[in-house]
């Protein structure tokens, strides 16, 4: 892309955040602009940000053109990031200035270098405080060295700005003036690593791959606990002393702080963050200092992949396989093939570490597209844990009990000798699996290769492929026994109250997402149980996310079949990755970590392929099933989500879609549905889906784009196209 200048009073072609799907035309403000330039201009009445993204198109009347109002105190967006934006927006089927709303989420871009009050915490904290001024200290800490606004802490802290200027005078609180957006502090690569056996040959490779200064996509596959981090952290180290810079994306936020301490330990500082835990005055420096080369190295969540780096040399995508990482609101994206198609785009190395690879990855190497590292043991001392079924179908269980003597009393010994168990709940879907509790069985659509799901409020099992429905049975279809059906999936609250009656004495903590009001709050009781805080530690999958838990020697997963024979097809597989991650936080530092696994299917091939450990067999079995049926990697899928006040409405709306397929089957596509999604209402809204399947080479996104062109949308239906859906929710 040529980057062209434009003298004051030339046509420029201006792309804003705002919902109008186009470039807009302006002249060239006095002092002329370039592409790229993040500008402000006049649209209606108001002032918006925008950035210059080529020549004007000249087709508006030349009398109505405005000129731009002034050229924004930033760097210019670069031709890649821009390139970027235009062929993941094509790819998404999203508009480009929803795109370019990613690229600039962060406050006071408008504003100039200047300074700003900050505050800290300063003298000695004196033992009588007001519980306000108490939380204020408390935020202070939570906020650690991080500058923070008067704003911003009285936020955190639920107070009055009076209440901080209180403390300012008592000397408790410092208040001190600082220029905004500093540059980071320098980390050191040459500090010296810490890699042993087979770590050595994986980061030397990685190391080469950065030096060579080109697009790669490598696979970098390790048991958990075989020191990947520690491999990837050198080709940081490559990427760093070639004065480039390195982004790392993870899946959670509340992994940072162990990644942070991991950096600081390898490079003597800590790199720069970008995440919902991040106040807003480190959002804006941050993104200007990206921009200006004044941040070297950033860890971030997936929306990190859209900031404007200057000069970047290294990707690295952190639990590759994990579902967090596609966005499932707004504007929909997987932040794992974004992060290769922006690596390709750049022309640096993209790294996708994971102990369970997604199944698109596997193939992928398979295929000869991207590389392969494998570490194949745990680092120093640490072994990985013994893996053991527990039969439920041999335990008797009263109805309003889902911790089996056996693990209940492995629980106990955890106890005595003063370690971590940690109770696992599979929360994979929204609605609970029905099963029999007497042979296992699930019920099955008999029109479709997946289960029916309860819906309470329909009284009914709906199949989420096809929309075939039936009311729930009292007798197990499978082996007729009477009064066993059961919807299977406890809450978390209600497994705490399990916990608690039968350990009384035992510290609990509850590690789910929706329990916590902030980032920061997860990221404390992440920290508080790494640090011995908690005797039991019951989670949800936010548990499965790579935390190191030195004291945990025992998982017990309380439901491993509910993801299994999913409507998803990815269930075997997210199973499969999901009770091989869990099972992973269990004896990684020197004492052995054992993993029991409740299951009515002992001998189901998902549930036999994680005991026996054998990985390649159950990825090769996986990959000849998707295959034979033509999905996802071997095929393509594109998901179509309606939404609306009336049901009806939105029924017949999918339904006239499903009707005008002609620009699907030309293309050999077929649609599946309508039928209510899994979640069929949300805030008020009814949700129907339609599912469209493709081959893998047909042009799809064309020939959706035509299809739902067709339909005029009532002002009331919103449709959301989601190309290679991970949930079907």
């Amino acid at each position: 892309m040529v980057e062209r200048v434009y003298e004051a009073g030339q046509l420029v072609g201006v792309l804003t955040t705002e919902p109008l799907g186009r470039v807009l035309d302006y002249k060239a403000p006095e002092g002329g602009c370039g592409d790229g330039d993040f500008v402000e201009v006049p649209l209606g009445p108001r002032r918006v940000m925008g950035v210059v993204w080529g020549k004007g198109e000249g087709n508006f009347d030349p009398a109505r053109i405005r000129p731009v109002h002034r050229v924004l105190e930033a760097a210019p967006m670069r031709a890649e990031l821009r390139t970027f934006l235009t062929r993941a927006a094509d790819y998404t089927l999203t508009p480009l200035p929803a795109m370019l709303r990613l690229a600039t989420r962060a406050p006071g871009l408008a504003e100039g270098v200047s300074a700003r009050k900050v505050y800290r915490l300063g003298g000695a904290v004196p033992n009588q405080l007001t519980e306000a001024r108490f939380r204020v200290v408390e935020a202070l800490r939570r906020f650690g060295a991080s500058p923070v606004t008067l704003g911003e802490l009285a936020e955190e802290a639920g107070c009055g700005a009076s209440v901080v200027k209180g403390l300012v005078k008592l000397g408790v609180v410092v208040e001190e003036e600082a220029p905004r957006d500093l540059p980071y502090p320098v980390l050191d690569p040459a500090r010296p690593s810490r890699l042993a056996g087979d770590q050595v040959a994986a980061g030397d490779a990685l190391v080469a791959s950065v030096a060579a200064g080109s697009f790669s996509a490598t696979l970098l596959k390790g048991v958990t606990g075989s020191g990947k981090t520690e491999v990837y952290l050198e080709a940081v180290a490559e990427c760093l002393r070639a004065g480039r810079q390195a982004l790392v994306l993870l899946p959670e936020i509340a992994l940072t702080a162990d990644f942070l301490n991991r950096v600081e330990g390898r490079f003597g500082v800590r790199p720069a963050e970008w995440h919902s835990g991040v106040t807003q005055t480190e959002r804006r420096r941050l993104w200007k200092m990206v921009g200006q080369g004044g941040a070297q190295f950033v860890v971030g969540a997936r929306s990190a992949l859209f900031l404007p780096f200057r000069d970047l040399g290294l990707i690295v995508v952190d639990e590759e396989h994990d579902t967090s990482y596609k966005q499932e609101d707004g504007v929909l994206y997987n932040a794992r093939d974004m992060a290769v198609l922006r690596a390709s785009i750049v022309g640096c190395p993209v790294v996708l570490a994971s102990a369970t690879p997604c199944l698109e990855t596997w193939a992928n190497v398979e295929a000869g597209k991207y590389g392969r590292i494998d570490l194949g043991s745990r680092f120093g001392t640490a072994e990985l844990p013994e893996m053991k079924p527990i039969d439920m179908r041999a335990e008797q269980m009263p109805a309003d009990r889902w911790i089996s003597g056996k693990l209940a009393a492995e629980v106990q010994a955890r106890l005595g000798k003063g370690e971590q168990s940690m109770l696992f709940l599979n929360r994979r879907g929204y609605a609970p699996v029905t099963l029999c509790r007497a042979c296992g069985a699930q019920v099955g659509c008999e029109h479709c290769d997946a289960r029916m799901v309860e819906h309470r409020f329909l009284k009914r099992l709906v199949c989420h492929q096809c929309g075939a429905t039936k009311p729930v049975p009292t007798a197990c279809p499978s082996c007729n026994v009477e009064g066993r059906m059961a919807a299977v999936g406890p809450g978390v609250e209600r497994l705490a109250e399990e916990v608690k009656a039968r350990f009384p004495d035992a510290r609990l903590s509850v590690l789910s997402s929706d329990l916590f009001g902030s980032a920061r709050a997860l990221k404390e009781a992440v920290i508080d149980i790494a640090a011995g805080g908690a005797d039991i530690i019951i989670g949800t999958q936010i548990v499965a996310k790579g935390h190191n838990f030195p004291l945990l020697t025992l998982v017990g997963v309380i439901d491993a079949d509910l993801g299994l024979q999913g409507s998803d097809l990815r269930a075997a597989e997210r199973t499969f990755q999901l009770m091989r991650q869990v099972a992973g936080r269990a004896g990684r530092a020197e004492k052995k970590g054992v993993a029991f696994l409740q299951t009515h299917q002992p001998d189901h091939p998902v549930i036999r392929a994680i005991l026996g450990g054998d990985e390649e067999a159950f990825w090769r079995a996986e990959a000849a099933e998707r295959r034979a049926a033509g999905v996802p990697p071997y095929g393509r899928m594109v998901g179509i989500i309606l939404s609306g006040p009336d049901v009806a409405q939105v029924f017949d709306v999918g339904a006239e879609l499903a009707r005008r397929d002609g620009p699907l089957r030309r293309i050999g596509a077929e649609v599946w549905g309508p039928a209510p999604a899994p979640i069929a209402r949300v805030r008020g809204r009814h949700r129907v889906r339609l599912l469209v399947k493709a081959a893998k080479t047909a042009p799809v996104q064309a020939a959706v784009a035509e299809w739902v062109a067709q339909i005029k949308l009532p002002t009331n239906l919103r449709l959301a196209v989601d190309i290679d859906p991970q949930s079907f929710y």
